[in-house]
């Protein structure tokens, strides 16, 4: 075999992966839905957790503990769980 024909099958070999990349990356509305679920992911467990600590500060209102902040910090360390478990997943 030649130089030219073995040059030949290797730019043969790396134009079909390249093509087969290119068919395998992920589209725009692929990455977009990846992006929302990742905010939903982290976002519900902040605002589940605003509207318990506002609900559980009206109803014990003798308590000096601000639960709403306290359960947003739970939210927030809940929901970075949440995306760090989808992304794990994912690959």
């Amino acid at each position: 075999m030649s130089d030219y024909e073995t040059m030949k099958k290797q730019v043969e070999l790396q134009a079909r992966r390249m093509r087969e990349a290119e068919k395998r990356r992920p589209s725009l509305l692929a990455q977009t839905r990846y992006l929302g679920t990742m905010g939903l992911l982290f976002v519900v467990p902040v605002v589940g957790g605003a509207y318990l600590g506002r609900w559980l500060d009206t109803r014990l209102a003798g308590f000096s503990v601000s639960w709403t902040v306290c359960l947003i910090l739970l939210g927030v360390a809940v929901g970075a769980f949440n995306v760090y478990l989808f992304i794990r997943n994912l690959e």
